[in-house]
């Protein structure tokens, strides 16, 4: 696919879930791959970013911040995309600012923009 088309695809999504993304009280994120996300500044801030857009130009969205439990990650993302089911999971990340630990219980939801197919993750601290 052409790298216009998906950037078109994020902002297009961003735009109709922005409402989403600004007044939710929880973290959120929606992922097309790892170049192609955006996230809402609620996210960004729990895990040390300076701000959404900082967070979104990075290459792999989570592996800088989720260590042990990138396989169970993984394999909740390929579950939810495979057989277009939520997932929910508790994973252990890093504040790439402070390095604090931080529990989360993560809830990843497929949805369909435009012909393609997204995941949104929803975060809470626990």
């Amino acid at each position: 696919m052409d790298e216009r088309h998906h950037e078109s695809l994020v902002k297009g999504i961003a735009k109709e879930q922005n409402e989403l993304l600004e007044k939710s009280e929880q973290g959120i994120f929606i992922y097309l791959d790892d170049t192609h996300k955006v996230c809402n500044e609620k996210f960004a801030a729990m895990l040390g970013y300076s701000s959404a857009k900082e967070w979104a130009e990075t290459d792999a969205p989570l592996a800088d911040v989720v260590e042990e439990d990138q396989d169970a990650l993984v394999a909740a993302y390929e579950n939810t995309m495979a057989k277009l089911v939520a997932s929910s999971l508790a994973v252990s990340v890093r504040n790439v600012k402070t390095k604090r630990r931080i529990k989360m219980q993560l809830v990843l939801v497929p949805i369909a923009y435009a012909g393609h197919l997204f995941a949104i993750e929803f975060f809470n601290k626990v």
